[in-house]
């Protein structure tokens, strides 16, 4: 499971997810990756169980890159606990994805297992996404993204 290893605060404001990732939208290290089409908050077990179903389907084959980090902590109280008395400790974290944001990459394997891989992927995670296809485009001098629904 993915955790921060020291942050300057233990306890954070939960916040709002609001606009468009503009920053990490373009597949930087491999050919195939999902792109998040909602906002939403991923928490660390489902990153790492949608790592952990992509790395299965393509036999540890190729190269695989997470591209979110949970960095903020979700505070929660025990249950039957009364109002007040502060905030509760440290639950889980999460990472805010933004829509267009690149979730995971993959290189190094065919397309069809890729897109297989990435696809049990999309299954495990809380918001909607799509598949996003590096191809070369013979009128542009550089590589053009494809995204397949």
């Amino acid at each position: 499971m993915l955790l921060p290893k020291k942050m300057k605060f233990r306890k954070q404001f939960k916040g709002r997810i609001r606009g468009l990732g503009y920053r990490g939208s373009q597949l930087s290290f491999g050919d195939y990756g999902i792109v998040a089409l909602d906002s939403g908050r991923i928490s660390s077990q489902q990153i790492e169980a949608a790592r952990i179903a992509m790395t299965r389907h393509i036999k540890r084959g190729g190269k695989v890159w997470i591209k979110i980090f949970p960095h903020t902590p979700i505070t929660k109280k025990p249950a039957e606990v009364r109002m007040g008395s502060g905030k509760g400790s440290v639950d889980h974290y999460v990472a805010k994805v933004k829509p267009g944001v690149v979730l995971y990459e993959i290189a190094g394997v065919e397309r069809k297992l890729a897109e297989g891989a990435l696809m049990r992927a999309m299954a495990k995670l809380p918001i909607r996404s799509k598949l996003l296809i590096r191809e070369e485009d013979p009128w542009l001098s550089g590589p053009a993204k494809i995204i397949v629904s």
